[in-house]
This record gives C-alpha cells, sequence and structure tokens, in this order.
C-alpha cells in the first residue's frame, strides 16, 4: 500500500514558499512532486537537493527545469501571489478539500481566490450543456435554488449555459458555490461570467490548479473536470448532448464512485441525447429537486455517515400528491393541450386560479416525472389517470 506523504502541520506555514515554487516547475507531474517529498522529507530540502541527488531520481530535462526555477525570489513570488488575493494550499495542507485527497492524479496544490469548501459541507456538482434551452435554464435554477436552500453547496466551471445559471442560482438563493477554472484564479473565463465571478470570490470561492497567469487554453479544460467531480459528493446533469464535455465529467465522476443524476428530455430533443443516454445505461434519474434531495439523504450522505439505505423504487410507487397536483391532473385529458390552454382551464378551479406561470411549469414537469403527463412539441397529454 501507497504511504501517505504528510507534513507536521506545525511545519506548513514556513514552507509555504517552497511548496509554491515546487507546484510551477514545469515537466513534472503530480505524482513526480509528491514522490520528490516523500524521498526528500519537505519541499525546502526539494528546492536545497543538488543536481546529483535530483538526476538519480528525475530525467534530466526535469532536473533542468526543476534547477533552471531556483534563479527565482521564491519569497518575492509568494507574496505577490498573496498580494493578489491568492491562496495556496498544497495537498498536505489541512486547509486541502478532503475529497480531492481520495481521487486519483490528485493536484498538488490548489489556488484560491474566495475560500474553499469547508469539510464536512454537502456539495453537488451541477453541470451541463453551454448552449442550453429555456427549459434548461428553468431546471437549472430550480434545482440550484432548492440545493442552497438546504445549505448544500453547488460544484461547476462557471461556463456559460447550465454550469453558470446554476451557480448564479444557488448564490441568489443566499447558498454557496464554487467554480473550478482552466486557467489561473485571476483569469475571469468566460469574461462574459465577469459579475458571477465578483460574486463567487465574495460569497463562494474560485479555484484552480493552474497557477496565476495560465491561461484558458481548450487543453485544460477536461483535466480540471476531474476537480469539478471529486469535490462533490454527486454530480448532477441538466442537458448533454451526445457528445459534449460533460459526459467527460461524467466519466470521471464514475471513475472516483460519485454518484451521477440525471435530469431526462424529450427523446426529439439534440440537448437531450446524452442525458437519456446515460439513463439508459443506468444512471439514476432526477425528477425534482425534492426527490434528488431525498435519495442523496438516505443514500450518498448517508454511506458517508457509515449507514446505508437500500431502497427500491418500483413502478407501482404511489406518489403524494399534493391537492395542487391533483386538480391540476383532473383538467387533463388523452387529447393533447398548450400551456395557454392549460392556463385558460386552471382559472376554472379555486385551487388553481392563483397559481403563477412559472408555477404552472414546475407542476407540469413534476407531473410529467412522475409519469402522469407526457409532452411533445409544446403540447401535454395525460399518460396515466389518477387512480
Amino acid at each position: 500500500m501507497k504511504e501517505i506523504y504528510q507534513l507536521p502541520e506545525d511545519m506548513v506555514g514556513a514552507q509555504q514558499p517552497y511548496a509554491y515554487w515546487l507546484h510551477r516547475v514545469e515537466r513534472i507531474g503530480n505524482a513526480g512532486k509528491e514522490r520528490l517529498l516523500s524521498l526528500f522529507g519537505t519541499p525546502e530540502a526539494v528546492y536545497n537537493a543538488e543536481r546529483k541527488a535530483l538526476e538519480q531520481i528525475l530525467e534530466e530535462e526535469q532536473a533542468e527545469s526543476l534547477t533552471a526555477t531556483k534563479k527565482q525570489d521564491i519569497f518575492e513570488s509568494y507574496a505577490v501571489l498573496a498580494g493578489q488575493g491568492i491562496a495556496f494550499y498544497p495537498f498536505y495542507h489541512p486547509g486541502y478539500p478532503a475529497h480531492l485527497c481520495k481521487i486519483s492524479d490528485k493536484p498538488f496544490g490548489i489556488y484560491v481566490k474566495g475560500e474553499l469548501p469547508l469539510k464536512g459541507d454537502k456539495s453537488i456538482a451541477v453541470i451541463g450543456a453551454r448552449d442550453c434551452s429555456e427549459y434548461g435554464r428553468y431546471v437549472a435554477e430550480q434545482f440550484a435554488c432548492e440545493l442552497a436552500r438546504n445549505g448544500i453547496s453547488v460544484i461547476s466551471g462557471m461556463a456559460r449555459g447550465i454550469d453558470g445559471i446554476a451557480q448564479k442560482a444557488a448564490l441568489a438563493a443566499g447558498g454557496k458555490s464554487y467554480a473550478v477554472l482552466g486557467c489561473g484564479v485571476e483569469i475571469c473565463y468566460p469574461s462574459s461570467n465577469a459579475g458571477l465571478y465578483r460574486e463567487l470570490c465574495e460569497r463562494g470561492g474560485v479555484l484552480s490548479e493552474y497557477p496565476p497567469g495560465t491561461k484558458p487554453l481548450p487543453i485544460r479544460f477536461p483535466p480540471r473536470n476531474r476537480i469539478i467531480s471529486g469535490l462533490s459528493d454527486a454530480v448532477l446533469v441538466i442537458e448533454a448532448r451526445k457528445k459534449s464535455g460533460t459526459l467527460i465529467t461524467v466519466d470521471m465522476a464514475l471513475e472516483q464512485g460519485r454518484e451521477v443524476y440525471v435530469v431526462p428530455g424529450r427523446i426529439t430533443d439534440r440537448l437531450s441525447d446524452g442525458c437519456n443516454s446515460l439513463i439508459g445505461q443506468g444512471a439514476s434519474v432526477a425528477l425534482s429537486p425534492e426527490q434528488l434531495l431525498q435519495e442523496l439523504s438516505e443514500g450518498v450522505w448517508n454511506r458517508e455517515n457509515g449507514k446505508e439505505t437500500v431502497r427500491k423504487r418500483s413502478r407501482g410507487t404511489e406518489y403524494n400528491l399534493s391537492e395542487t397536483e391533483r386538480e391540476l391532473l383532473s383538467l387533463m385529458d388523452f387529447y393533447p393541450v398548450s400551456l395557454d390552454q392549460i392556463r385558460v382551464m386552471m382559472q376554472t378551479k379555486q385551487t388553481l386560479c392563483g397559481v403563477t406561470l412559472s408555477q404552472t411549469f414546475e407542476l407540469l414537469i413534476r407531473l410529467e416525472g412522475m409519469g402522469f403527463l407526457q409532452s411533445e412539441s409544446g403540447y401535454y397529454t395525460l399518460k396515466k389517470p389518477l387512480a
């Protein structure tokens, strides 16, 4: 069994400039840097190691890269970092996220503007299409708001579309959100999310494994996805095409043992092809925020507390419908009706006449998710009658 490197807590502070230096050395990967620490004992000892000693462990170009960086003033560099309001957490630091310690190829270090998730905090990654539909936007906002209201942090990549929408909604609901970037944390990417970036720095955190100054090149985004899933207790997918970057995160999440939940979509909608395919492969279905929270509480978070509840839902499961949901179902029939027609019919029911348009849409989605309704091209049809 591989020995886990540790550094006494009282030594961590003094070693920070050396750890920051080591992290920025190029041509040596995360595992190689961790091995150097295991062999030499501390980042400072690696810094002071002679070239001959390094060449016995590293390839020639790696030893050259490490030696060349010693020409810089590492203390001045670290002071500049702190002056930018950026914190650096090497993997052995007490503040380094415990979730990340458990994944393969964990980042040697994490840079942060704002704060890191606190130990013990519950978190869900919400990811999906950049060019999402209005349906995707609505669902992302509903799920993120409910997660935030229940004290659950939303983790994502601050990208256009589902990522940014979910993170904005979580912050607007008074919750916490954390973004993992594929560039330096002092760079707002995409620039269109400048407002969200500022909010995250103030009320959550912006994280990256890449040192300040690292540009947002396409090659850097797939590796950062392992951190998004790694920081999270589970992953929620809202709209994804059959071939998309979202599915890269899903693959990484599954390799890390994370539970993946998927919001289903119409089979005629290309933005839902990836989601529906995942469901066909056995991914868990997310029909509503309430159902998702219940399943996580009974499964993922129960297991983390040393317990596990085995729960199966059969097709004959009865749902506890509210009076509003029952009244709405009573208006539906086996012929298709539009949302406008439904709104007109609702005015005939005292229970429904005060329901807003957005609330109506939410009710329809919930009833469709439970199998009572089906929709196609904007029209809703009764799929099974209320017993």
